[in-house]
């Protein structure tokens, strides 16, 4: 009795350091139905090898909440690696030399080569914590180069799931739909390729990272059902990666897509399609 005494002690002396989540929302647990307290989440999250947060990328609340999931984790267990889509192989040997250096260097972004597609204002402290911690801070993503390969011939993707049409058709709408049907017929299946391949790259990067590993990635590439589990499962793990999507008040986020979701405030969309109908002069 003594001996469970002092581990629930040590426990609840663990949780008090646990700060408060950056911002309130539904949580809920998409296989249960059940409505969960941020400390549960924790609970949960606290037990697979494989972690994917999946993200809206413009949404300052989901990196806070990436960063505050990040931060609570470690303090209840090692963690193991974390992994971002917004780094490419390229960068990895500037992450490595900055982890090694004891001072920060005064233009952080400029020393990663970070690209200005992704916001700084937004992933900055996710990055700057990573480089602190003892695990390593990995590239997930495919360097510029290597997207142009592909697009320009794609390579046969090898796997029964990734290669079934219902996960192909869902995808070519997606690209369809965040590219407001400006893409021509012919470029679709070499986008398809590109989006896929990406997703293999993470999946690829994610079983060979040490665990407990820990994945941010767009909500697309987080889904369980056409995304990066699906080439976890291909490329012959016996278990999906667990999935917490982040998304947006009024969101259809379903049990096939994750296994929890962590509902946040809509935000003021930006029109992209306007943007992009410019871009291609329409």
């Amino acid at each position: 009795m003594r001996g469970i005494w002092l581990l629930a002690v040590m426990w609840l002396a663990g949780c008090q350091h646990v700060a408060a989540p950056p911002i309130s929302g539904e949580i809920r647990d998409l296989h249960s139905g059940e409505l969960l307290t941020a400390q549960q989440l924790l609970a949960r999250l606290d037990e697979p090898e494989r972690l994917i947060i999946g993200e809206q990328h413009d949404n300052a609340a989901h990196h806070a909440v990436q960063l505050w999931l990040l931060k609570s984790l470690g303090e209840q267990r090692p963690q193991g690696s974390l992994l971002l889509e917004m780094l490419t192989p390229v960068q990895q040997s500037k992450i490595d030399a900055l982890r090694k250096n004891a001072s920060t260097p005064t233009d952080l972004p400029a020393a990663l080569a970070w690209q200005d597609g992704w916001d700084w204002k937004l992933y900055g402290p996710i990055v700057q914590f990573a480089l602190t911690q003892p695990y390593p801070l990995l590239a997930a993503n495919l360097d510029t180069s290597e997207i142009r390969t592909v697009y320009r011939t794609p390579p046969t993707l090898r796997g029964e799931r990734s290669n079934a049409q219902s996960v192909k058709t869902t995808l070519l709408e997606q690209i369809g739909d965040s590219h407001c049907g400006l893409l021509p017929a012919s470029q679709m299946p070499a986008m398809l390729a590109v989006q896929q391949q990406r997703d293999r790259r993470m999946a690829e990067r994610l079983m060979a990272a040490p665990t407990p590993s820990l994945l941010l990635a767009g909500a697309w590439h987080a889904r369980k059902d056409v995304g990066v589990p699906v080439h976890v499962l291909d490329l012959g793990a016996t278990q999906a990666p667990t999935v917490l999507m982040l998304a947006e008040e009024g969101a259809a986020i379903t049990a096939a897509m994750a296994d929890f979701v962590w509902y946040t405030p809509v935000t003021p969309k930006q029109d992209y399609c306007e943007q992009m109908r410019k871009q291609f002069g329409k």
